[in-house]
């Protein structure tokens, strides 16, 4: 079995298996003729269940050939111009080569005697986005596993700077379309999901900053204290940017941390054309940027980024068996520190690879041509009579929903609408995403896509409306 265990001994071996997996890929890649095959889960689960993994099959030809049809062939395939479903992007060859050599090293980035070149081309970066921010020399942060773990950790130091030991008195305030991660944080720092005040948006989906001032003035009359205010550079439903300079300016007035969730958003920290749309992002506390999203990065890359980077330090614990607290003193840089994690992929090389690659120029680029597609589809949208769109887009997400031209109820064209969702995704030519506005169902095009065009837009359009014509008739008869 040592046979199988990468060293110099089996270097040939390593090269001749990566490089089968990889044509296997490509030759997938290049045979792809829809985002998926239409597969149930009642249909392939027993596919995978007839595997039997205490009988292994000896080698990797056979494991690969096995693969094709437990994973290869079913899988949903984001490349594809008509996969418009969630905030999953196409990605970058730079950073899938970063990522078969971080693999193939496995470095871990807690410390430094695990991970001497990474520790440094991470923390490059970190100053790199920083710089992009526009945060001065005192920032700091580090690479997470995603958007939920970096809004975790800034409201980790939210709750800690706000210095009370009555956990009842803290409030944070996010807009009714933040991520639900925003909850989730509350309730495992302990703070009760109550704890966070929804506030509304505009017609824009934007959060309203007057209704935020007020919520605010009555938080401190209460005698509670605002912890945090989270304001959003991309929704996930409708990639709205919420107004930053007004609440910055609200958050140092009532004495709040003020973080950024640009997981969607962070793409325009590139671009060559929009990045004024962050503006203000600068007087942010923290930021959580996801890379795997607007910069085209395979999954996991993702960072939290502090203007202040002595704030980290409350996520800070030393082990004497992996960084006692004399490394500081000693100037050894160990990511752990500033880390939830403690075993940590390194991820940062995948963006690393693409920035020296194709530079950030290159990577906003594709941003803008997404963003200026939404806008696209938008025109089409608008102008359709089978369609009601939501808001217009600021980044690269539609939001909409089929009306039928015959009178239904709201309740009909719901079901009509969740229907052609279903019947596309079965279909396997388009993948498009669903939501909620105002209690109806609605449809969503997440475009991440640059080789996606608004003739793909059209033609998935056309086929929401069969499917939902069909449902509608069919319903008819059957009345």
């Amino acid at each position: 079995m040592r046979s199988h265990l990468l060293n110099d001994a089996t270097a040939e071996s390593y090269r001749r298996s990566v490089t089968e997996g990889v044509e296997r890929v490509a030759s997938r890649l290049a045979a792809t003729r829809g985002p998926f095959t239409g597969v149930t889960p009642a249909e392939l689960a027993p596919v995978i269940d007839a595997v039997d993994l205490d009988r292994p099959l000896g080698d990797s030809s056979a494991a690969l050939d096995e693969l094709e049809s437990v994973y290869l062939r079913d899988a949903v395939y984001f490349h594809h111009p008509r996969y418009l479903g969630h905030l999953n992007c196409p990605v970058v060859i730079p950073a899938v080569l970063g990522e078969a050599v971080l693999s193939a090293v496995n470095s871990s980035l807690d410390t430094w005697d695990q991970s001497a070149g990474g520790t440094l081309i991470e923390r490059k970066l970190i100053d790199w986005t920083n710089g992009r921010i526009g945060f001065g020399p005192s920032s700091d942060g580090v690479f997470t596993s995603g958007g939920s773990q970096s809004n975790l950790q800034s409201l980790l130091l939210a709750r800690e700077e706000a210095k009370t030991d009555d956990l009842s008195k803290l409030r944070i305030f996010s807009s009714e379309c933040s991520h639900f991660s925003v909850q989730k944080s509350a309730q495992l720092l302990g703070l009760g999901r109550d704890a966070v005040v929804s506030i509304p948006v505009d017609r824009n989906k934007r959060m309203q900053s007057v209704v935020l001032a007020a919520q605010l003035e009555a938080c401190r009359a209460e005698g509670l204290v605002p912890m945090a205010i989270v304001a959003t550079a991309g929704t996930t439903d409708f990639g709205s940017i919420d107004p930053l300079p007004e609440i910055a300016a609200l958050a140092e007035e009532y004495g709040a941390w003020m973080h950024v969730d640009a997981a969607y958003g962070c793409g325009l920290l590139a671009s060559p054309t929009r990045r004024h749309l962050l503006d203000g992002i600068e007087r942010a506390d923290s930021v959580t940027v996801d890379f795997h999203k607007s910069f085209f990065q395979p999954v996991s890359s993702s960072a939290i980024l502090v203007r202040d980077g002595a704030t980290l330090r409350h996520a800070t614990y030393h082990a004497d068996y992996l960084n006692p607290a004399r490394t500081v003193a000693e100037r050894i840089p160990n990511q752990v520190d500033k880390s939830l994690q403690t075993t940590r992929r390194f991820d940062a090389l995948k963006l690393w690879m693409t920035l020296r690659v194709m530079g950030a120029d290159g990577v906003g680029q594709l941003f803008d041509e997404v963003c200026d597609l939404a806008a696209e589809g938008f025109a089409l949208l608008a102008g359709d009579p089978r369609y009601d769109v939501v808001v217009e887009p600021q980044l690269s997400t539609l939001v909409y929903r089929y009306i039928p031209a015959d009178a239904a109820s709201p309740e009909e064209i719901d079901r009509a609408n969740l229907h052609a969702r279903k019947a596309l995704f079965a279909s396997g030519e388009a993948v498009v995403a669903g939501t909620k506005v105002d209690g109806r169902q609605y449809l969503k095009f997440t475009l991440l896509n640059p080789e996606t065009t608004a003739a793909d837009i059209a033609a998935v359009l056309d086929l929401i409306a069969g499917h939902a014509e069909q449902y509608l008739g069919e319903t008819l008869v059957h009345a």
